[in-house]
């Protein structure tokens, strides 16, 4: 009698490269078939991807002119500094006189004359106005002399400026430090107020890119049931919202890189203008690749985290009956 051996069902064994490569596959159709729904209502999608995109875009933008505004406090060394301007009368040996003078001073650690001609010169070479001015008949601009205080006490500061305010020859002085200081004071307050602004109009995403996802979760109810009906997990259910919240992020992202860039090339021009009139070389530059990547980034992680939010309160109440 020939030996039988016992045969039955066998259990089909996968390699971790084919689960791996099934998993992906399904990733793949999840996110495509994600991306074509939302597709199938443009409207509702490019008004999505238009708000998203503006809420996006405001705090880059401000925060890039403030980083502008910011260039200010680069350039200055942060000792104050004293300008005497010298009555029209002075002539080059009086303001030498007393400029050696002010040397002599314990308070003052360094002054440099800066003479009518020399003064003239700088003013024809940076304000434009060189053909008007060779129409004077004479030069209006005063001598100058720029005077570094050895106190970095504000009040101490003050005594100087009232001491140098009596001396022989000076018909006014300035002292630049309090305006940088009050300058500087309105950065920080508007650095401050576009990081609120920024948290505000992040929230204001995973509140549009939630709300969007909560319709289509209700519009989707009796699919969501037959699925989990027939055995379908949570996750299952909820990848596809996860990956309509990153097409939506995403999207808006794009959005926002496009407004930031077009308002670049906009603005560019007059701020140019105004920083070499303050003698800086500073200009606008358009947005790098890490830059970007970033905003895209961004943007997707709020999608995701939208969707998420938005999933996890509303899937639980979906059941099948």
């Amino acid at each position: 009698m020939a030996n039988l051996t016992p045969s039955g069902a066998s259990i089909s064994r996968q390699s971790l490269a084919d689960r791996i490569a099934a998993w992906g596959r399904h990733h793949r159709f999840v996110s495509q078939d994600a991306l074509l729904r939302l597709l199938d209502t443009p409207l509702a999608a490019i008004t999505t991807w238009i708000v998203v995109a503006i809420a996006l875009a405001l705090p880059i933008i401000l925060y890039l002119l403030l980083n502008y505004a910011g260039t200010l406090r680069q350039d200055w060394d942060g000792s104050p500094r004293i300008s005497l301007y010298l009555h029209s009368g002075v002539d080059e040996r009086l303001a030498a006189d007393l400029t050696s003078r002010l040397l002599l001073r314990s308070d003052v650690a360094s002054a440099d004359l800066i003479t009518r001609q020399q003064a003239l010169l700088e003013f024809e070479q940076h304000s434009g106005f060189g053909d008007i001015l060779n129409t004077l008949p004479d030069n209006p601009l005063p001598a100058l002399i720029e005077i570094s205080p050895v106190a970095t006490d504000g009040g101490d500061i003050r005594l100087l400026v009232a001491s140098l305010q009596q001396e022989d020859w000076v018909e006014e002085v300035i002292y630049d430090a309090d305006w940088m200081l009050r300058l500087f004071t309105m950065l920080e307050l508007a650095e401050r107020l576009t990081l609120t602004i920024g948290i505000v109009l992040a929230v204001g995403v995973l509140l549009i890119i939630g709300n969007t996802i909560r319709l289509t979760i209700e519009n989707r109810r009796s699919e969501i049931e037959v699925v989990k009906l027939v055995g379908g997990t949570d996750g299952f259910v909820r990848r596809p919202f996860l990956y309509l919240g990153f097409w939506l992020g995403l999207g808006g992202a794009l959005g926002a890189w496009l407004v930031v860039q077009l308002s670049i090339g906009y603005l560019s021009g007059p701020i140019e203008r105004l920083a070499q009139s303050y003698r800086n070389d500073f200009a606008l530059r358009f947005l790098s690749i890490e830059e970007t990547c970033l905003i895209l980034i961004g943007g997707s992680f709020l999608g995701v985290v939208a969707a998420l939010l938005s999933v996890g309160q509303h899937l639980s109440r979906i059941q099948p009956q």
